[in-house]
């Protein structure tokens, strides 16, 4: 965790990165000890050294008093182009092995209205979420589509029989525990 920025402007910070090539995610919050100023936030830039050492500006979003974190994946931006951004007119160090992430302090309607680099996508929860309920959904569905009563059963012994119940008490189980902690599967 790095909680000294460097000032470069009386809006504009940089934290270095050693070793970015080594790391995929970069997570960017705030500590709550000082709010920004009401009706701004930070726009969040990403900055490596390109084969001939020059820097490389790139977006990858924002933080707010009311969203005061997020995670950027930066393992694929090494290799994209810069664009534009408040950090142009400033000479600062750059070293082939060292990135930086800069944080230029800006009103919030300009905050809106900036187009972070694609592949900078904000990691969420409520994605994967979403995502595990719909496979649930059709895995669901999919195994109930075989569903036959007892009468309809021609004995097979080398076939195993789930019954549906079964499948539907997992179903509910799976749900329930999705919806107490979407990160339980990791534990």
């Amino acid at each position: 965790v790095q909680a000294a920025p460097q000032q470069v402007a009386e809006d504009k910070f940089v934290f270095d990165l050693a070793d970015y090539e080594n790391i995929n995610h970069v997570v960017v919050f705030m500590l709550g000890t000082i709010p920004f100023p009401e009706g701004m936030g930070g726009s969040v830039y990403f900055c490596y050294p390109d084969q001939s050492g020059m820097a490389v500006w790139q977006l990858l979003g924002f933080v707010t008093n009311e969203k005061p974190s997020a995670i950027f994946k930066i393992s694929g931006l090494k290799s994209g182009k810069g664009s534009q951004h408040p950090f142009g007119a400033m000479n600062l160090p750059q070293t082939p092995t060292v990135a930086q992430i800069g944080i230029s302090v800006e009103l919030l309607e300009n905050l809106a209205q900036q187009t972070p680099v694609a592949s900078a996508a904000v990691s969420s929860v409520d994605s994967f979420t979403e995502f595990t309920q719909k496979m649930l959904d059709n895995f669901y569905n999919f195994a109930s589509s075989f569903a036959v009563t007892q009468a309809q059963m021609t004995p097979n012994p080398s076939e195993a029989f789930i019954p549906a119940n079964v499948v539907l008490k997992w179903y509910e189980n799976f749900q329930r525990r999705l919806t107490q902690n979407p990160l339980f599967w990791k534990t």
